[in-house]
């Protein structure tokens, strides 16, 4: 499967922490929510069928109230910011539901409508109406709670779902940004000793299809082996020795336990590559380019350093040069890694530039 493959499965994926109510959910949610309250006004009452008729009639109500809250006045309302009305649709709506309970429980169930009140009563009082909207309220409140919980919980997965799309959409990006620059580099080799009928140009194209054989395979993962993305490494800096012959003293040094350990892709090439670009290919005269890769318990402690160009010693280096090079590393240790395993320093000292990068690579 390739990167793109990978990448359209992974964005195109169901997420993970779908926080949507299901019908099921509110028909479980309601009938321990009605349960519940039964047992309750059973044990307060010591009479189960005057509890069950009064939720039977009680529920219906909860429901219509909760949900024509949620629903249809918070949206046309309180998201609208139209507090007021609001406030005065609400307590409308508890008013005539207020009716509709006292005339069904008064009808259908016992002309004592408030068993529970401190006082018996012959008719609608203000208490009773008090009292009651108030239960109405806390319902309604106690559904709005989970609604606006849940919202909130669905809001803040598609805030996340969507920049880490972001972010690996643009690690994608940087990563193909990084083949052809190579590619492109290496051909002006080959093309140089071409021009000059060398026979150094059979080694080139074979350890060029080398490193094309890794790019192409080796790169699809979101990591790789170390031990193969050094073996890229070592096969770069063969090539450049083959172009630059005595011009160049590189020496590399690799060091350290291998096994197990793993990286992005194609990270190191370009530090390797910024020592060749910023320094022998704009030098004359002998050249110096030390690059150390050690292994330490979990961590790859890499340093490179190559000597600045005599013309170049009071210019700054530009590490962006054509949007790739370090610019381009610093950003993919930005998104592909977390910012307590990594520790990336570039300076300029004594004539060299300089570059140390401490990574977790297990």
């Amino acid at each position: 499967m390739s990167l793109n493959d990978h990448l359209d499965q992974l964005l195109n994926n169901k997420k993970s922490n779908d926080y949507t109510i299901t019908y099921k959910q509110h028909i479980v949610f309601w009938l321990v929510y009605f349960t519940f309250n039964t047992l309750r006004w059973t044990s307060l009452h010591n009479d189960f069928i005057y509890s069950l008729k009064t939720n039977l009639l009680g529920f219906p109500i909860h429901m219509a109230l909760a949900y024509f809250n949620v629903y249809y006045l918070m949206p046309k309302l309180i998201f609208t910011k139209k507090y007021i009305l609001y406030t005065l649709v609400l307590l409308a709506s508890l008013f005539i539901m207020l009716l509709v309970k006292y005339n069904l429980t008064y009808y259908l169930v016992s002309t004592n409508v408030w068993p529970e009140g401190p006082e018996n009563i012959e008719g609608l009082t203000l208490n009773y109406a008090i009292t009651s909207m108030l239960g109405e309220l806390y319902v309604i409140a106690f559904v709005t709670a989970i609604k606006v919980t849940v919202d909130w919980l669905n809001e803040s997965n598609k805030l996340h779902e969507l920049e880490k799309r972001q972010l690996t959409t643009e690690l994608k990006f940087l990563k193909s940004q990084v083949s052809p620059h190579f590619f492109f580099n290496t051909l002006n080799n080959i093309y140089a000793l071409s021009l000059e009928k060398s026979d150094k140009a059979p080694q080139i194209i074979l350890k060029l299809s080398d490193l094309m054989r890794y790019l192409l395979y080796g790169t699809k993962k979101k990591h790789q082996e170390l031990s193969k993305e050094l073996e890229c490494i070592q096969n770069y800096v063969d090539l450049e020795r083959i172009r630059f012959d005595e011009s160049l003293s590189i020496d590399l040094n690799i060091s350290g336990d291998l096994r197990n350990k793993t990286i992005a892709p194609m990270l190191l090439i370009p530090l390797v590559e910024n020592c060749f670009k910023h320094g022998a290919n704009k030098n004359i005269g002998k050249m110096l380019i030390f690059i150390d890769i050690s292994i330490e318990g979990p961590y790859l402690n890499f340093k490179a350093t190559n000597t600045i160009p005599q013309d170049n010693q009071h210019t700054p280096v530009v590490i962006n040069e054509g949007g790739i090079g370090l610019a381009n590393v610093k950003k993919r240790l930005e998104l592909g890694y977390d910012q307590k395993d990594y520790h990336l320093s570039i300076y300029e000292k004594d004539q060299t530039f300089n570059v140390i990068l401490k990574l977790k690579v297990q």
